[in-house]
């Protein structure tokens, strides 16, 4: 792989009825945003369900696709920080992640990449900037992930408005200025703290606008539980590195 090659870091867990169709789209859309070559890396926790057994054909039969298997359910941002480990030793130049039940869509990539061609350090996927939006949620939901971004913005002094967002690309040089060995979130703070953590290091922040839609199959691995860590944790974030 050439230097500067964009990885696309997909963390699973039992994702068995949309990972290859999204793995499809995936590769469609980078095949025309980065034809000089990427690498599309899926990173999965055990999935009872044979999401393992599927990326593993997937990788088998996609050039670019990869995989990186974990021993168990270890939470959204240990998976993360062990698939960006691999991405920056496999020689990436930028780092993107997103969902893998289409709540984010796969077209957005050419976007994010682009940004970050043109010189962001972090490109997020926003929700709430003009000609971004959400569809399909309820009102209660709604009010939920504004009220979040709001609430970190508000502690953590940020002006970015999505900050709980998953759809994100990273310059090689901004993952490595994070210091992700340091990274202490595991659930939807995780998020908030990488951005933070960017923010404060003075890095180059541009937001570019998406719309998020409810997944296609399977069940939210959103819970109270997350929500909570995530409002506990944004105050001590202050206080990390």
């Amino acid at each position: 792989m050439e230097a500067g090659t964009p990885w696309l870091v997909v963390p699973t867990y039992n994702e068995v009825g949309n990972l290859e169709a999204l793995v499809q789209a995936v590769l469609e859309t980078l095949r025309r945003a980065s034809p000089e070559g990427f690498v599309v890396l899926i990173v999965d926790d055990n999935s009872p369900d044979g999401t393992g057994d599927l990326a593993d054909r997937l990788a088998a039969e996609h050039g670019p696709v990869r995989v990186l298997h974990r021993p168990a359910k270890g939470g959204l941002g240990p998976a993360y920080l062990a698939g960006f480990a691999e991405a920056l030793a496999g020689g990436a130049g930028y780092v993107m992640e997103m969902d893998a039940d289409f709540s984010h869509d796969p077209a957005d990539l050419s976007a994010l990449l682009g940004a970050a061609r043109d010189g962001a350090d972090v490109v997020l996927g926003s929700r709430y900037v003009p000609g971004g939006g959400v569809t399909d949620w309820g009102p209660v939901r709604r009010l939920v992930s504004r009220g979040g971004s709001w609430y970190a913005r508000v502690i953590l002094g940020m002006r970015e408005q999505d900050l709980t967002g998953g759809f994100k690309c990273f310059s090689r040089a901004a993952l490595e200025t994070i210091d992700l060995d340091t990274v202490r979130s595991q659930g939807y703070a995780f998020q908030i703290e990488l951005s933070y953590r960017a923010a404060r290091r003075g890095l180059h922040i541009v937001e570019v606008p998406i719309v998020f839609r409810e997944r296609r199959v399977g069940t939210s691995k959103m819970s109270a539980r997350i929500a909570l860590e995530a409002f506990w944790r944004v105050p001590q974030m202050r206080g990390w590195s």
